[in-house]
């Protein structure tokens, strides 16, 4: 009995850390400079709050195929490749993260790895919010109405980005103008990491290919 209430005494200040961190996010969307600075140099955040967002982005990108008015989006399911799907949206994050904090640690960045991807995580909280809502208003929408609905859609997309940048200033103590310019130089990371990577993989395949070819050409000897 005392063993059971001391382990839902722990488990209070846990969850209650995390409701918390998961509301500061609404904080760094309306304070965005203030909001990432506590996040990360307070401890505001946590990677607990911050994978949450990133899941409900990614389930309210799967709900939108299915719940958005066909006016709007046409989804052809035998086409869809869901992981495909998915990766469209973790791989950028995954490479942005990584390109972020490899230069910035080159150039007196404070963030670490784990505070870039907290922060970017936290600054994708306006795509859920928005594109939520906006989903399943869309079913009332006619057709002359969708520009409203195609502006919300990019002022989602728009506010992340813009809080994504704000994050980076904050947890890297950059300035603005050096803030822009370690974006544009991620962006560029970004590009030459896909490019490594369609080497690599293209090198791995002809590999592959080269010793299932020169399988089958030794079974046919024998």
């Amino acid at each position: 009995m005392i063993a059971a209430q001391t382990k839902t005494n722990t488990n209070h200040p846990r969850l209650r850390r995390y409701l918390d961190s998961l509301k500061f996010g609404l904080y760094c969307m309306t304070h965005p400079l203030d909001g990432f600075w506590d996040l990360t140099h307070e401890k505001r955040g946590t990677m607990a709050a911050a994978n949450t967002i990133l899941i409900l982005a990614l389930l309210v990108r799967i709900l939108k195929l299915k719940y958005t008015s066909f006016i709007v989006m046409q989804v052809y399911w035998e086409d869809l490749n869901l992981f495909l799907y998915l990766a469209s949206v973790l791989l950028p994050l995954g490479l942005w993260v990584i390109g972020n904090w490899g230069l910035t640690t080159l150039f007196d960045g404070k963030g670490r790895l784990g505070q870039v991807y907290m922060a970017t995580c936290y600054a994708l909280l306006p795509y859920p919010l928005i594109q939520f809502p906006l989903m399943i208003l869309s079913n009332g929408f006619t057709k002359d109405e969708m520009d409203f609905y195609s502006v919300l859609s990019v002022l989602s997309l728009v506010y992340a980005v813009v809080l994504i940048i704000a994050a980076m200033g904050q947890i890297h103590e950059y300035g603005v103008g050096k803030n822009l310019l370690f974006t544009v130089a991620t962006l560029f990371s970004m590009l030459v990491m896909i490019f490594l990577l369609m080497i690599f993989f293209s090198m791995v395949s002809q590999g592959v290919a080269y010793f299932i070819s020169l399988g089958r050409e030794l079974l046919f000897r024998m």
